[in-house]
């Protein structure tokens, strides 16, 4: 490409020779330090590999039914509420829905005539006091319930009702994945409609998270690997997928896997000492009650420890990939400008992200809590007391352990790509010897906010607009280049 020719051109989006040097060479400094970190991940990875036996583990299947006994599905085509003592089958003493306590002075349950999914006639499920008072049923609700009419048959006799007061079919759940598969749809519809060729990517590398979290992170915790190696491999080996799948091989992404990794060790230093002085044990909690039972191995506290890491896996990714971008993009409007002034620049962008992604984490974190958060409340409990108490000091210390990892990974990710994209060397239209005749050089160094700077460059474009017009449009392959990068 001769020289005339790179001048007239400079600032299209297809790449010159020079900038496509410079960022194979940012690829090549960047890969000096992940690669071997990434080869120790993958070795470490494969040393803690769990075996899979689930050998000795004694937990009772609150879904395995007794001999005769089973699991069926329906839908509701009628809500009754009357007394609770159930009359023979076949006999209708259904009465409206509205109608709360009988004369009789009995107590009230409501039943649901349900139509089973594998045929026959509806079949009459009493639905548990709690679902029917906090949520309630209604006509084409799909549930799933206790079939015992076949197991209350083979005790009583084949041609004698059931016992008095007991149900043949008893409420268990609802059936809910009619509508769990139309909000994935739409959100996989979303997702690809707006990010396009990289949301679907981002798509398929989170069931590839998945995955590591289900055969390797989950089943290393169940047989005693140690927690905080377990989620610090687990976690880097996800973010070294998710990120280089979904954005590609590029300097940006590099760089955004670096901050992250730091955020990541930040993060689990501070769970770990957290886990072990605020005496984080679940206590209290049914789950952790039902895992310590089944087996020796499992340490609660371990798992805590590791959920504090994971949890702040996705809005880490978060800021800090958006944060090498921002890097980047206020490069490319000001190649000319200083290290001082692109870091400053980035980090106001910087500033806002953190304040807006503490808030989500505190957020989120509320909402999961909501319900304990209530019963604190109603408790009258002073506020320091209830923040330390075993209810919420697990919701705390996640968000505050996630939150500082969070505001430490921004200042580091900024000047790691501060530092690689000055050491590349690119230059573009922003550099005066670079300017054809007529086109105005951006002096960012002078230029005080970073809204000034895109203002700034938005000037140049608007000069150098008339300059391209007669200009060939840039070739397919170079836009594609261009969008990689």
């Amino acid at each position: 490409m001769g020289a005339g020719h790179s001048h007239g051109h400079t600032g299209h989006s297809e790449p010159t020779a020079e900038a496509m040097a410079a960022r194979r060479k940012a690829n090549r400094i960047l890969a000096a330090v992940l690669v071997p970190l990434t080869l120790l991940t993958l070795a470490a990875m494969a040393a803690l590999w769990p075996s899979g036996s689930k050998e000795g583990l004694t937990l009772a299947n609150p879904y395995a039914a007794a001999p005769g006994v089973t699991f069926d599905t329906g839908r509701i085509q009628r809500v009754v509420t009357e007394s609770c003592t159930q009359a023979p089958a076949g006999e209708n003493t259904a009465t409206n829905s509205t109608a709360q306590g009988n004369t009789d002075g009995g107590s009230q349950c409501t039943f649901a005539f349900t139509e089973p999914d594998k045929g026959g006639n509806p079949v009459k499920v009493v639905i548990n006091p709690d679902i029917a008072k906090s949520h309630g049923v209604k006509v084409g609700d799909n549930i799933r319930y206790l079939n015992l009419s076949n197991a209350q048959a083979a005790v009583t006799g084949a041609d004698a009702p059931a016992a008095q007061g007991s149900p043949s079919y008893i409420f268990v759940d609802f059936v809910r994945t009619m509508p769990i598969i139309l909000l994935a749809i739409l959100y996989a519809v979303v997702v690809v409609a707006v990010a396009r060729w990289r949301g679907l990517r981002a798509l398929i590398g989170l069931v590839g998270a998945y995955f590591v979290l289900g055969s390797f992170m989950l089943p290393g915790l169940v047989e005693g690997k140690p927690p905080l190696l377990l989620a610090l491999v687990g976690s880097t080996v996800i973010m070294i997928g998710v990120l280089y799948f979904a954005h590609g091989f590029s300097a940006r992404t590099s760089t955004a896997l670096l901050g992250t990794i730091f955020g990541l060790g930040i993060t689990a230093l501070l769970a770990a000492w957290a886990t072990d002085a605020a005496n984080l044990a679940g206590v209290g909690s049914h789950d952790a009650a039902t895992l310590v039972n089944i087996s020796d191995n499992i340490s609660i506290s371990g798992i805590i420890l590791c959920g504090l890491i994971i949890s702040g896996l996705g809005v880490l990714n978060d800021v800090t990939i958006t944060q090498s971008s921002a890097v980047w993009e206020l490069y490319e409007l000001a190649p000319n400008t200083s290290a001082r002034k692109l870091f400053s620049s980035a980090m106001r962008i910087g500033r806002d992200h953190i304040a807006s992604t503490v808030y989500t984490i505190a957020f989120a974190y509320a909402g999961a809590a909501l319900p304990i958060l209530i019963i604190v409340m109603l408790y009258n409990r002073p506020l320091g007391e209830a923040l330390t108490s075993a209810e919420l000091s697990e919701e705390v210390i996640r968000t505050l352990v996630g939150s500082i990892g969070l505001v430490l990974a921004i200042p580091v990710t900024t000047l790691i790509a501060v530092l690689v994209v000055k050491a590349t060397g690119v230059r573009g239209a922003g550099l005066p010897e670079q300017q054809p005749r007529g086109r105005t050089a951006i002096t960012a160094d002078d230029v005080d906010d970073t809204g000034a700077l895109a203002a700034a460059a938005a000037v140049a474009g608007r000069e150098n607009a008339d300059a391209d017009a007669d200009s060939p449009p840039p070739t397919r392959r170079g836009r594609r280049a261009a969008q990689r990068e």
